[in-house]
């Protein structure tokens, strides 16, 4: 039987020194939990129904904002005129 040690989402304690000073380590820590958080929060608004749909919302507007075409029959009134 095989255990996780991966500790998914684990939030890690960091303690200072003695001296009240942070360790290295315990800096890059730090700013890596900081940029787990961030990364997770990208990826909730990322799989967001409204970004999702981006695509198909552009896609109408091109189509809708698409000049029509002229028919042979508005071309000769308007150059008749």
């Amino acid at each position: 039987m095989t255990t996780n040690t991966r500790l998914k989402n684990h939030v890690w304690i960091i303690h200072p020194g003695s001296d009240g000073v942070y360790t290295f380590g315990g800096a890059q820590l730090a700013v890596l939990m900081d940029i787990r958080d961030e990364l997770q929060r990208l990826n909730e608004l990322l799989h967001c129904p409204n970004f999702v749909g981006i695509p198909l919302r552009l896609d109408k507007i091109v189509t809708n904002t698409r000049p029509k075409r002229r028919t042979a029959a508005t071309k000769r009134r308007k150059a008749k005129k």
